[in-house]
């Protein structure tokens, strides 16, 4: 495991969205162009990570909260998974299966959805506008351990500005986590 605590270079605050349109666990294909929710939060995750296990719950409950709120949240996982079975997309339906996840979890397989994003680490989050426009990228929280110590919920935080139509405060903030696992 190696800890990423930095983000992405690759996408600059104000640019637009890079497409996608990816296998997701449930058996659709989740296409970025045909997302209606006036707000997308794109989370590079995957299954085997520390981190990314850490925050699970969180961004179920996350997703909750903000269901009603024109926010879309959808998971991708762009890990290596022949050197990382647990990542595999077989693997990845039976964790959204358990979990309950009430987001799409996609397979970026050929890894071209991390390279366009510049995701670093899981969990890597990208936050966009009705314009689909980023307006946040980095962390989900100060406090991966405890979910009880955080005092900065800086994806929260910039999912409900731009809910409420207001500009996000913390625009980056570093994210922390496992690489991404590249081929």
């Amino acid at each position: 495991m190696v800890l990423i605590h930095s983000n992405s270079t690759v996408l600059a605050l104000g640019d637009p969205l890079p497409s996608f349109s990816l296998p997701a666990t449930d058996g659709t294909t989740v296409d970025s162009s045909l997302i209606r929710d006036p707000v997308l939060a794109v989370i590079f995750t995957c299954n085997h990570c520390p981190y990314a296990q850490a925050y699970e719950d969180r961004l179920v409950d996350l997703a909750n909260h903000f269901d009603q709120e024109g926010v879309q949240v959808v998971l991708v996982n762009s890990n290596d998974a022949v050197n990382y079975p647990e990542d595999s997309f077989e693997s990845m339906q039976r964790k959204h299966d358990k979990n309950a996840y009430p987001f799409p979890y996609c397979f970026d397989e050929s890894q071209s959805v991390a390279k366009a994003y510049g995701a670093l680490c899981t969990p890597h989050c990208f936050v966009f506008d009705s314009e689909r426009v980023l307006r946040y990228k980095g962390r989900i929280d100060n406090n991966w351990e405890d979910p009880s110590a955080v005092t900065e919920r800086n994806l929260q935080d910039a999912l409900q500005a731009l809910v409420e139509g207001h500009e996000v405060e913390v625009k980056e903030a570093n994210a922390i986590g496992c690489s991404i696992k590249w081929k």
